[in-house]
């Protein structure tokens, strides 16, 4: 008698520390609930996540996997096998989405390779949240990730966006380490074309959410304080 595969659920959680079901749907708590396998980027968040959704899950009862940088392919090539054996299992995002600039990508491969069903649930990503709120082309867009540390390859890297942008009109977006913001958006304004338009998105969804998008020229007056404060920064060149 074969037996019926698991599900590969990937839960979309929270941005900052606001209560889950203010910005994540009720079906997430449900699932939850229903689930005691995990693939998580960190045992002692994930946990805490778990408890705030769904505070009397027995956490004794969970089994989680780590997924991180230190994580090895022959270890990850295991985290599915739950799957295979009949129970589903949630890959649980560090912040926002999973899969979306998350390591999770990989797991989701596997999936697929293993022929195990994949549901992704409603919740999250900066990364969309930031250009619905720009006021940029979301008919065409590019995420890039992070931007060069060197200084000099990083204004290169700033002009090629800018010039892909005009080429296509599309909206290149891009991440940068918090305690970086500042600096990334004096090399931006300073770099860029006085016309071209910035949108800085910050703490999305807390009471402290930050949105504007003006050009390089105004960004250049800036007087408010993105030091530390996780960000998504968009560019487009009309």
């Amino acid at each position: 008698m074969s037996i019926t595969k698991g599900t590969l659920y990937l839960i979309p959680t929270r941005l900052g520390d606001n209560p889950p079901l203010e910005v994540l749907p009720i079906s997430i708590k449900k699932i939850i609930e229903d689930l005691d396998y995990y693939i998580v980027e960190n045992e002692k968040t994930a946990r805490r996540f778990i408890k705030r959704v769904s505070p009397g899950k027995s956490q004794p009862s969970l089994k989680l996997q780590v997924l991180n940088k230190y994580t090895t392919e022959a270890e990850r090539n295991t985290y599915l096998n739950s799957c295979l054996e009949g129970n589903s299992i949630g890959l649980l995002s560090e912040a926002g989405c999973p899969a979306i600039a998350d390591p999770g990508a990989d797991i989701v491969s596997l999936a697929h390779q293993m022929d195990i069903k994949v549901v992704p649930l409603v919740g999250p990503s900066s990364i969309i949240l930031a250009l619905m709120a720009s006021g940029m082309n979301g008919q065409s867009f590019t995420f890039n990730g992070y931007l060069p540390i060197d200084k000099s390859e990083r204004k290169a890297k700033l002009k090629s966006l800018e010039r892909l942008s005009s080429e296509h009109n599309q909206a290149q977006i891009f991440i940068e380490t918090p305690y970086r913001n500042m600096k990334i958006l004096e090399d931006l304004s300073h770099t860029l074309q006085p016309n071209t338009r910035i949108c800085v998105a910050c703490d999305l969804t807390l009471p402290t959410e930050y949105i504007r998008t003006k050009t390089a020229k105004d960004w250049k007056h800036n007087k408010e304080d993105l030091h530390k404060r996780p960000a998504i920064f968009i560019i487009q060149k009309d």
